[in-house]
């Protein structure tokens, strides 16, 4: 049954997003001011095909803590398992703004899109001129009054990994003085990393308190220590067990 869900849900959200691309082009010639909510519907839509054909219930808690954090500018610190994560804060965010790869904004139809919706595409092999480069973009995001939703892990990891994070959000914070919102998820469970199954169960998304940005050295670290609590208290429990049944592609 997961099998035939996961086919259904894979044709279906690919169809998706090919007729949403193409629909994207007058959007891209005339009317850009529309690019966010399209792309924001198109978000919509793909998780509705994915709650509601793979059999996944999300759980959100810890909205309060955005409301903390203020409607202004602030940065989403989020672990990065699935592609569900760089669709769940379209929905979660007035006006989000994802720090991303370079190479994405070259995807046939969509990279664009990203592009118009006020995306950040950084090319990490730019070493020095990147970081110049992430911080100028922090500060164009933050005088628009953007959410900049970043992933310091760098990459998607499996539930239960644990990897060195990225100074990149440090930097940042440190430069903009931004609140800093660490988010734990198990996304990874149902939607793993270039993993063509999915898998039904109750997916949680745990937002925690802000983190405060006065100490760059240490905010790496106070990050972590809040995965940690949210992975134990609200996000995932039994993560580790579960981690080692579900195969995970990549």
């Amino acid at each position: 049954m997961a099998l035939l869900r996961s086919v259904l849900f894979n044709v279906l959200a690919f169809v998706l997003t090919l007729l949403m691309g193409v629909g994207a082009f007058p959007i891209r010639w005339f009317a850009k001011r529309y690019a966010l909510p399209y792309a924001r519907l198109w978000a919509r839509l793909v998780l509705l095909l994915f709650r509601r054909i793979c059999g996944v219930e999300v759980r959100i808690t810890g909205q309060e803590n955005l409301a903390a954090a203020g409607q202004g500018p602030m940065l989403i610190a989020s672990q990065h398992q699935s592609a569900f994560d760089t669709l769940i804060w379209m929905l979660l965010l007035p006006r989000p703004s994802y720090v991303m790869k370079g190479e994405l904004r070259r995807i046939p139809l969509l990279g664009p899109m990203l592009i118009l919706a006020g995306m950040m595409p950084i090319e990490r092999a730019a070493g020095a001129k990147a970081m110049r480069v992430l911080l100028r973009e922090t500060e164009k995001a933050v005088a628009a009054g953007k959410q900049i939703v970043i992933f310091p892990e760098g990459t998607r990891t499996a539930p239960g990994a644990q990897v060195p994070l990225k100074p990149g959000i440090a930097a940042m914070a440190a430069h903009a003085g931004l609140p800093v919102v660490p988010v734990a998820t198990n996304s990874g469970l149902f939607w793993g990393r270039n993993a063509f199954l999915k898998r039904p169960g109750v997916l949680y998304v745990a937002i925690g308190a802000p983190v405060a940005p006065a100490n760059r050295k240490l905010l790496l670290g106070e990050i972590e220590k809040s995965w940690r609590v949210l992975e134990q208290d609200f996000a995932t429990p039994g993560i580790t067990a579960q981690a080692q049944e579900a195969p995970h592609g990549g």
